[in-house]
């Protein structure tokens, strides 16, 4: 196998461990990894070290050194899809790692759903690769450049593709997104068409589909995240639908995603405009001049909570992990009278 076709780059190589081999992390189970490898793939173990790491432990896309049938290290990331895990936490979840593009999937069918666009974006533009909107299901749209113009309208300097694995409409500018040595990564809800698309990418049967409802959406099927290797050389890692998509203590990625009103902030009269009746607030004067819809205003500032709140609890707990054991301190006080 040539590892070149996966994305093995020679930055990574300077990066390896000595007398160890890389592999790429195509699916993580609870104690195993699949990986492939120069000689194929690999059922292989992470070392317990790893599962302490700062990376979060070994994620899918991910390049790992080998010896023998242990992983011993994760290589530097060049990008990852992160999101903070479920539930009241502060700890980062790699979704998808060493992505080149970012496809943000989501379906054709009903209203559309700006918000949730929005959120996803924001992640996006966080993990250091490129995100594309991907619009499903085009095939049961019945104005789909309608569709794609009011999500394009929304997704600043983002591509709108629509497709449809069923006619094969607009999968080949999805493939084209994907050359060979490159990755990217399908993210989005449940029901939106994620597993058929890959189906339709890698020309065969490789993520479990089920039957469309009623009101055109599909259901959850992938039960895992797994990389897969595309006919053109390139790969794709398909991810279940995501229930919660915490923001990880990253504001950048929403002013990315909200690149219109973070640049209205901009020409505000005062620095610290905090847009909330402020006078010679430009974002106010926009909104009332319907330069900029209210709804994405209100979203822009929940996301911007958001990245705030969960900063403010990463860093509490980096604090609690920077203090030493109970007892210690009280010692250490004792020993300096």
């Amino acid at each position: 196998m040539e590892l070149t076709d996966l994305g093995w780059t020679p930055d990574r190589a300077a990066a390896l461990t000595a007398g160890c081999e890389p592999g790429r992390v195509v699916r993580v189970d609870r104690a195993r990894l699949t990986v492939l490898a120069a000689d194929g793939e690999r059922r292989v173990h992470p070392a317990p070290a790893l599962h302490d790491d700062a990376t979060g432990g070994p994620a899918v896309g991910d390049w790992v050194a080998l010896r023998g049938e242990l992983a011993v290290a994760v290589l530097p990331r060049s990008s990852a899809f992160t999101r903070t895990a479920a539930g009241r936490t502060s700890a980062a979840q790699v979704v998808a790692a060493n992505v080149d593009t970012v496809l943000v999937v989501d379906a054709l069918i009903g209203p559309a759903r700006l918000r949730r666009v929005e959120r996803y974006l924001a992640v996006a533009w966080s993990s250091g690769a490129a995100p594309v909107v991907v619009l499903t299901k085009a095939d049961l749209c019945p104005d789909v450049p309608a569709g794609v113009a009011q999500v394009a309208d929304d997704a600043l300097g983002v591509p709108v593709l629509a497709v449809s694995p069923v006619t094969g409409a607009g999968l080949d500018a999805v493939r084209a997104l994907v050359p060979p040595g490159t990755t990217a990564a399908m993210v989005g809800p449940s029901g939106v068409g994620k597993s058929s698309l890959a189906n339709a990418l890698a020309g065969q049967a490789v993520a479990g589909t089920r039957e469309v409802r009623d009101d055109g959406r599909g259901r959850h099927t992938t039960t895992a995240r797994e990389l897969h290797r595309l006919p053109g050389g390139g790969s794709l890692i398909d991810t279940p639908g995501m229930r919660e998509l915490g923001l990880h203590d990253d504001a950048d990625g929403v002013d990315r995603a909200f690149a219109d009103v973070a640049e209205l902030g901009t020409q505000c009269r005062y620095r610290d405009c905090g847009h909330r009746g402020e006078p010679g607030c430009a974002v106010a004067a926009a909104i009332a001049d319907g330069r900029l819809d209210p709804a994405r205003f209100t979203s822009w500032r929940k996301l911007q909570a958001e990245a705030h709140r969960q900063q403010l609890r990463v860093d509490a707990r980096a604090r609690r992990h920077r203090r030493p054991p109970d007892g210690t301190a009280a010692r250490q006080r004792a020993g300096s009278r």
